[in-house]
Order: C-alpha cells, then structure tokens, then sequence
C-alpha cells in the first residue's frame, strides 16, 4: 500500500509543479517562483520517498537482520536537506527582486492557476498523511507533512499576492518570499530533527510504550513482574525487550508459554515487530514493576 501512494505522488507532484511553473510565467512574481521552487522540491522528495518505500519494503537478510525500515528514515532527512537548500534559493531570489518588485500582464490568471495547483496538493496531502499513519510509514508522513507546508506557503502567497495588487504595494512580493522562504527553513528543521530521531534509536513515544505495558499485564499470567522495558522505531516495526520475573521452581515449558503469550498479544498490536524478552527468576524481583 505504501509502494502504491509513494509512486503515485511521483505525477501528482510533477503536475503540481507544471501548474506553479505556468502561474510564475504568467505573473513574473518572485512569490510565485518561490512556491514553485518548493514544488521541485515535492518531486525529488516523490522520488526518495518511493524508492525508500520500495527499501523498506524488503525482507530481513543476512546482511540485514533486522530489516531495511530505516531507509525511510534515510529518505526523510534528504527530504528535510532539499526543503532547506529550496528555501535558501527562494531567498536568493527575493533578495534580488526587492529593488525593483513587478509583476507581468496576467496576475490574476495566474494566482487562479496557482489556486487550482494548491487544491490538487491540499487533497493529496490528506491522502498521504492519512496513508502514511495507517501504515506507520515516516517516508509518506514526511512528505504529506513536507505537501501542507507547501499548501500554507501557496495559500499565504495568493493572500498576499492579492494584497499587494489592491493596495499597489508590489514590494510585497518579495518579502512575501522571503516570509515563504523562512517557514520553509523552520518545516525543514522539523522534518531533518524527528528522522535523526529515528536513526538514533530514541525510545518509543510514551502512547507506544503504555500499550505494550497494557499487552504485557494482560498476559503475565502467573509470572510475577516484568521490569527494564525499552523499546525502539523503525517505522512501521517495532523492537522491545524486557526482564520477566517468574517462580524460580516454575518449568521452562510453562515460562515460555507465558512469553509466548505476551509475544502473541503485542504482535496483535504491531505486526511484523521483534520482542525480546529475558527470563529471570523470582531471587531478581524488583520494587517497582516496570521500569
């Protein structure tokens, strides 16, 4: 499902971009090529995405044990590197234009252009982002969160765009870019810092980790305590290990039904997830259960 909305963003972004395009020749405003610089942004991160997904995608191997989630995360932070390199070109681009701000024979043909590019980008964003948490894809998330960045930037272009032609304040176009340019720098921040995230092994978010202590004292059964649980990401998988406490005279075989027990609920919850989970006995009972 991931594979199929990834390779689908490939045209829908590259319309998108066409649209923006037209809008700027029809306008010569330097707004309106900021927005449309972004939106090469939308297709080269289309292309990551994609081929990210497809990665991901891929069986554990020998080489891989556990899996190839992480290129999503791998994907995101480029995605975040290109949204910075778009914002510092736009401001480029504005800088110059502010000495003599313009805007050519047919603006509002193509602020009207530039509205139907935003609609079909707002939709799919949705999409996407819906998708994306569906499937606990951080390659789709990123770019329907990266395509409403893009939305707001188009919205509050056209606003502004509107504004400077009912007032004659045409040097409203450049610093409406440079303002695109500097929310484009804070969305890219955000993007690069949550995949380092992901790279790095941060622990679960606490909502993930309360439902694994839930699974885990559904099931404990006769086991005693369960303590020094963590757990990590790696998109849509997760990997959690903990110290089980059971009766010291307990029989292997009854132990290991309880952890298979515990292991059959929490893959209920996130499928295709590693559970590691180490038997102790009672002499390593702890105060507090679970760590």
């Amino acid at each position: 499902m991931s594979q199929k909305f990834a390779a689908w963003s490939i045209p829908v972004s590259l319309a998108v971009l066409l649209l923006k395009l037209l809008a700027w020749w029809l306008t010569g405003s330097v707004a309106l090529l900021s927005d449309a610089l972004e939106s090469i942004v939308n297709v080269a991160a289309a292309l990551l995405a994609y081929f990210a997904v497809q990665i991901s995608g891929r069986p554990p191997d020998e080489k891989h044990p556990f899996g190839h989630k992480k290129a999503e995360y791998l994907s995101a932070v480029a995605e975040g590197t290109l949204i910075v390199l778009a914002a510092l070109l736009i401001i480029r681009e504005a800088v110059s234009a502010l000495p003599s701000p313009h805007l050519d024979h047919a603006p509002m043909i193509g602020i009207a252009v530039n509205a139907v590019a935003t609609c079909i980008n707002g939709a799919w964003a949705v999409i996407l982002l819906r998708v994306g948490r569906r499937e606990k894809s951080p390659a789709l998330e990123a770019s329907s969160k990266h395509i409403f960045t893009d939305v707001m930037t188009s919205v509050g272009v056209v606003v502004g765009l509107l504004f400077a032609l009912a007032t004659g304040w045409l040097i409203l176009d450049p610093i409406i870019a440079i303002l695109v340019a500097l929310n484009i720098l804070w969305e890219g921040w955000k993007v690069i810092r949550s995949s380092v995230d992901g790279l790095m092994d941060a622990s679960l978010s606490e909502q993930d980790l309360q439902t694994v202590r839930t699974a885990i004292d559904a099931n404990l059964g006769p086991a005693l305590e369960y303590h020094d649980l963590r757990g990590r990401r790696s998109a849509s998988v997760i990997f959690v290990e903990f110290h089980l406490v059971v009766a010291g005279d307990m029989s292997v075989a009854a132990a290991h039904d309880i952890c298979d027990d515990i292991e059959e609920a929490l893959l209920k919850k996130y499928p295709g997830s590693v559970f590691v989970i180490h038997l102790e006995p009672d002499s390593e009972l702890k105060a507090a259960v679970a760590d």
